[in-house]
């Protein structure tokens, strides 16, 4: 019997744990799986062993793990599976396999955009818009941001859209709200790239509260619950229980 279990990044705040738990239930209302859990990579409970343990106890035959996690980096290629390895040499009986994380996908686009228009209905042709990501070590991050930005511009036809990361990498985003200030724009937007409430989006929101300045800047909500999201995790794991091979690391070499 297949169980889907769901791989959340986890968060301090106790809010954003238990939006992604919600979303995680709504996705799996769309999810014909005889078993679902979710579960955290950090930060919070259940853990990943927690979770594995969950699906067996309920009679799983074989696990399709899913990262709740918008694109790759270290997280999903390896952290996550260097956990699923030792937890699943406990249950040598049990295939596990591996799927992907959200990535860079046209609907996700859809989905940002639909934050920007919340913010204010029409959106100047000149205004500033500034996509805040969190950063990571691993290069892939830059290509794949760089591969949003260029979605989002052909999508909504703005042409100053820049990119900026909270941690591991450049530019950081307060260096490049300061570089986009300088440009005077009636409006910049700030919008981040990120699934839920947490201290990272708390962080932006406490920055952008000591900026004195006379262009309005408009801060964006999260990304949060869609409905393409839904399908999306639901693919990664129809994908991942396709291929059937045990703990299937993606290669983006």
């Amino acid at each position: 019997m297949r169980a889907i279990l769901y791989i959340c990044h986890g968060s301090r705040v106790k809010s954003g744990q238990q939006a992604a738990l919600a979303f995680i239930e709504k996705t799996m209302e769309t999810n014909p799986a005889p078993i679902q859990e979710a579960c955290f990579l950090e930060l919070a409970d259940p853990s990943i062993a927690e979770g594995i343990a969950h699906c067996i106890a309920r009679g799983a035959t074989e696990i399709v793990a899913v990262p709740f996690l918008l694109l790759r980096a270290g997280h999903a290629n390896v952290d996550i599976p260097a956990k699923l390895q030792d937890i699943m040499a406990h249950y040598p009986d049990v295939p596990l396999y591996y799927g992907e994380p959200i990535g860079v996908d046209e609907r996700m686009i859809n989905v940002l955009i639909e934050r920007l228009q919340e913010t204010t209905e029409q959106i100047p042709e000149d205004a500033a818009i500034l996509l805040i990501g969190r950063g990571s070590s691993d290069p892939a991050t830059k290509q794949d941001f760089a591969r949003i930005q260029s979605l989002f511009q052909e999508k909504t036809g703005l042409r100053n859209v820049s990119v900026g990361y909270l941690a591991a990498c450049e530019p950081f985003y307060e260096d490049e709200i300061s570089r986009l200030l300088e440009q005077k724009p009636d409006n910049l937007y700030v919008l981040p790239y990120l699934l839920f409430t947490g201290i990272l989006l708390k962080s932006i929101e406490r920055t952008l509260k000591k900026i004195n300045t006379s262009t309005a800047i408009h801060f964006c909500p999260a990304l949060g619950y869609a409905p393409e999201i839904h399908t999306i995790l639901n693919e990664r794991a129809d994908e991942a229980a396709e291929r059937k091979r045990e703990l299937y690391v993606p290669c983006y070499a």
